[in-house]
């Protein structure tokens, strides 16, 4: 009589495992046990990064590890979520295949809805709908913005981009672009008039300065320019160029 096998693991379910291994109070890493949500958090971001950088460089090889990186992030979190009664991986993977089914009744739903042509409108209607229901769970339906769920965690050029959408949807939108070039104007005179002052405020300065990069990311969003990765892109430039400079100045010295 053949002997039944053990049906192999998924290689999420493979991941999963390693992971309560790694959290096991007794048999489990020193370093994994004792990680909390705020203490992982920082990493999270980190690969998030990295995944960005393997997709600019045009690495599939970086782009698969660090997407896997990514995504022990994610089972690491839904692990010690797992541990605290809350939820677990497959209730994350689950809200979010809901979400998008929700999301995308043009693709999921009636054949009614499915034969409409998609409309970007009814998805901003959609994702306000949820902002409602996920401030009534929280109880703070009488507090629903247009701003909500603009991650506070977000790179802080990042973040001044997705509010200036958020707002411009709402009709809080500079009309035109030369308005924009005028308010930056603004702010800089603003700067001088700081810096020219008897006696210099730090505080002062530092708010003027960051109704400049305000005003700058505003100035991108017009110009259909993503300000996070244009000042990527103009660092790596600048290290580029720098780096040039250094090697032939090293080449000078070592002739």
């Amino acid at each position: 009589m053949d002997e039944k096998k053990t049906p192999a693991l998924t290689p999420i379910e493979n991941l999963k495992t390693v992971m309560a291994r790694l959290r096991h109070p007794e048999e489990g890493c020193p370093w994994d046990r004792e990680q909390t949500f705020a203490s992982v958090a920082p990493y999270t971001i980190e690969e998030a990064y990295e995944v960005s950088e393997a997709i600019d460089s045009k690495d599939m090889s970086s782009l698969k590890e660090e997407l896997g990186d990514l995504l022990l992030q994610i089972v690491f979190h839904s692990r010690m979520a797992e541990e605290s009664g809350d939820f677990n991986f497959d209730d994350v993977a689950q809200t979010i295949s809901d979400k998008m089914i929700s999301r995308h009744p043009h693709v999921f739903g009636e054949e009614s809805e499915r034969s409409k042509e998609f409309h970007s409108g009814e998805w901003e209607v959609q994702k306000r709908r949820e902002r409602v229901e996920k401030a009534q769970r929280h109880g703070n339906a009488a507090s629903v913005s247009v701003l909500d769920d603009v991650a506070l965690a977000l790179p802080a050029l990042m973040r001044a981009e997705k509010l200036g959408k958020r707002v411009a949807k709402v009709g809080f939108e500079w009309p035109e672009i030369d308005s924009v070039f005028e308010k930056i104007n603004e702010e800089i005179q603003e700067l001088r008039s700081e810096l020219d002052a008897n006696e210099i405020s730090e505080e002062s300065i530092e708010e003027e300065l960051g109704d400049i990069l305000l005003t700058v990311a505003t100035l991108a969003r017009h110009v259909h320019v993503d300000p996070e990765l244009a000042l990527r892109r103009a660092n790596a430039k600048f290290e580029r160029r720098f780096r040039f400079v250094e090697e032939s100045l090293a080449t000078l010295l070592f002739q």
